[in-house]
């Protein structure tokens, strides 16, 4: 398999991740360190504004749930909310999700819209339609996470809880539990945009509600999420389906010997082409920024050969695909796992939704 660090791809934006991630590329980011100190003070002014109530914040009237990450780029917020929506209709609860719907043309004056599940990508945003195809419940997009919010209980006043996917600083939505995510790339060099992934520094996860793992724990960030509830989360799948025909599947084995290719616009491609590695496959990766709008000539590398994509490339690829392709749909697994103190997770510890629902309820479910 190529490196997918390695890829070259052109532009700035597309070659800082690496070096965020990379320490023998640390030196490139030193003329971006002003910039990364003037975005932590402009940060934590924004938060102090919303915190004094000079800018102000909305409560809906129903409690909401952020799934967000203090990194930028996807960590795997998707397949957390899809776990937490099923588990909520489990409890009893009718569940909605909002979200910003990024890689959606026209993103930054489009408003409010339900995805359906015949919407289009480019329409309401990759990450989006994937939740109204998968999870059963109303999604509704808008810049404004507020506005969203309202036209969703407007249309379906039977919903008694919104999921927020992202949103962890959009501070004018208020919440009542936070979850954030990390994958196993970690904090990177730990610093703020521009010279760093952070979106905000480490010192906020003291205000989060739980701290989910998508991959190996990072210590730097365990360490700064002190006592906060730590939990582990397994990104399961073993059979592909068709993108022609969802329905139609087949296991990994049914694809070696075959000429493979894979792609990945996802946060961290490298993660999807480990899982396929883990399935046994061997194939040729090409990784695509996240939120990749596709076209037919981004796909002409597999043409003599079987196509490999994740879900969320999927809900693209299926219009401009014209070979054999196949999409790996997962379902994510929830388990405490060992803190940053060395202590051991136990199954008499508090899962985590009994957390999210003791934030609801005012008290822990036995």
């Amino acid at each position: 398999m190529a490196d997918p660090g390695e890829f070259a791809r052109p532009g700035l934006a597309q070659r800082l991740p690496v070096w965020w991630y990379r320490r023998r590329l640390a030196a490139r980011l030193v003329p971006l360190l002003p910039l990364s100190w003037l975005f932590r003070l402009l940060t934590a002014l924004r938060r102090a504004l919303y915190r004094r109530g000079l800018l102000a914040s909305v409560r809906l009237p129903v409690p909401v749930v952020v799934v967000g990450n203090l990194t930028v780029g996807g960590a795997g917020k998707t397949p957390l909310v899809l776990w937490l929506v099923a588990r909520l209709r489990e409890q009893g609860r009718r569940p909605g999700i909002v979200s910003r719907g990024y890689g959606a043309e026209g993103t930054k004056d489009a408003g409010v819209r339900p995805v359906l599940r015949n919407s289009a990508a480019a329409e309401v945003g990759d990450e989006p339609l994937l939740l109204a195809r998968r999870s059963g419940v109303p999604v509704f997009v808008g810049r404004d996470r507020v506005a969203a919010g309202r036209a969703l209980l407007a249309a379906h006043p039977e919903c008694d809880v919104i999921v927020s996917d992202d949103g962890l600083q959009h501070y004018r939505l208020q919440r009542a539990v936070e979850l954030v995510v990390f994958d196993g790339r970690g904090a990177g060099n730990a610093r703020l945009l521009p010279a760093g992934p952070l979106r905000e520094p480490l010192g906020r996860l003291g205000e989060a509600s739980a701290l989910i793992w998508n991959g190996a724990q990072e210590a730097r960030v365990a360490q700064a999420a002190g006592a906060l509830p730590q939990f582990s989360m397994r990104l399961a799948g073993d059979r592909f389906a068709a993108l022609a025909d969802p329905q139609r599947t087949c296991a990994a084995a049914d694809l070696r010997g075959k000429r493979l290719y894979a792609l990945a616009g996802i946060g961290d491609p490298a993660r999807f082409f480990r899982q396929l590695e883990a399935l046994g496959l061997t194939f040729e990766a090409r990784p695509f920024p996240d939120h990749h709008a596709y076209t037919a000539a981004d796909l002409a590398f597999a043409r003599d050969g079987v196509l490999l994509m994740t879900e969320k490339d999927a809900v693209k690829c299926a219009a401009i695909c014209a070979g054999e392709s196949w999409f790996l749909p997962v379902a994510a697994e929830i388990l405490p796992c060992a803190a940053a103190t060395g202590s051991v997770g136990s199954a008499k510890a508090p899962g985590l939704l009994d957390i999210i629902l003791e934030k609801f309820n005012g008290r822990t479910l036995a």
